[in-house]
């Protein structure tokens, strides 16, 4: 009975081969939705992780530094270094803006104290020395010497660093504390948070300590209704699947009425002919899921932002791909089922 699905395969190759285009296309991208999805919560992650802070410090009630608009004094930072427990206590600040000339795109802001916790891990060029200095993420696609204009304030970009990105592949500007006091607390000496190197045993009043974990969690909080949506769209996408298979399928049973009489004439029984119909789905199902694996490598470099795709997105495409070929098999079903042998012999 294999030998049969194969040559049927064979013989209606262009459609199957438009089937495969189709089917591949379609898995593709709930393999580029899966990365999509992976890489939004690998870089909220390594945004936290590369303050190498121990703990976090932030006003009473608020929920993380990177989605609260609440501030505290920058001079607090003082008072924690003080704390059983803390080696080193730095402000930090983290906001929105847009940066050109030319078209304005929008940005991530981070504010540091130069020599202090929070440094980005430079690539090209050097650290923060001065004012109105700046180290931009390599996606922004600036050059070491090149001279922006952040919220309207000339900046010279001193240094380039790589992956720093959140907010859904937003880029990033780091700039010296004072800066970004300037731009945006009309230079009030104001932070979003403290970064602290040992953890404080016990918060100062009106201060709250969080974990790198804690800070992790509140920044993609934000991220619930996408991922909801992403997993959504992914389960369309296998239903369309479905559809595209048990399509081709049906339409192979449809056309191999007088093969399926000839076959129980014969005496192949039911469960034979669907094993040769699931051969069929299974197959293009399978070369669908390989398809696809390399029509993803070829469209991730389009989005605006790294798409990584995870191992386990492969493997549970390939499952997937098996219980949509199998499920699609039963389009064709009833249709061999009710095939009359009497048919292969010329009778109605």
């Amino acid at each position: 009975m294999w030998r049969v699905s194969v040559r049927d395969l064979l013989w209606r190759r262009r459609r199957f081969a438009i089937a495969l285009l189709a089917t591949g296309l379609v898995f593709s991208m709930t393999l580029l939705m899966s990365g999509i999805s992976s890489s939004l919560h690998a870089q909220n992650r390594r945004i936290v992780r590369s303050f190498s802070a121990d703990a976090w410090v932030v006003a009473k009630g608020t929920a993380g530094p990177f989605t609260a608009s609440s501030a505290i004094p920058a001079a607090v930072s003082d008072a924690v270094a003080k704390l059983p427990g803390v080696r080193r206590a730095d402000p930090i600040i983290v906001f929105r803006s847009t940066v050109g000339p030319g078209t304005l795109r929008d940005v991530n802001v981070l504010g540091y104290r130069p020599g202090g916790i929070g440094a980005p891990h430079v690539t090209s060029g050097r650290g923060l020395r001065a004012p109105d200095e700046v180290v931009a993420d390599t996606t922004l696609g600036y050059r070491v010497g090149e001279r922006v204009k952040l919220g309207g304030h000339p900046l010279r970009v001193v240094g380039l660093a790589d992956a720093v990105t959140f907010y859904f592949g937003t880029p990033t500007l780091v700039l010296s504390i004072a800066d970004v006091q300037r731009l945006a607390f009309a230079g009030q000496a104001l932070a979003s948070a403290i970064v602290t190197r040992g953890v404080p045993r016990a918060a100062a009043s009106g201060l709250h300590v969080l974990t790198d974990d804690q800070v992790v969690h509140d920044l993609e909080r934000p991220m619930k209704n996408s991922d909801q949506t992403l997993s959504l769209v992914n389960a369309l996408l296998w239903i369309v699947a479905a559809g595209i298979i048990g399509s081709i399928v049906y339409l192979s049973a449809l056309e191999r009425g007088h093969d399926f009489a000839v076959l129980k004439a014969t005496g192949a029984t039911n469960r034979s002919l669907l094993t040769g119909l699931a051969l069929q789905a299974v197959v293009l199902a399978t070369a669908a899921a390989l398809l696809a694996a390399v029509l993803a490598a070829f469209l991730a470099p389009i989005f605006p932002f790294t798409v990584s795709i995870p191992g386990g997105a492969y493997v549970s495409l390939v499952a997937v791909a098996l219980a949509v070929g199998l499920l699609s098999s039963l389009a064709g079903l009833r249709r061999a089922v009710r095939v009359d042998p009497a048919l292969a012999f010329g009778g109605a």
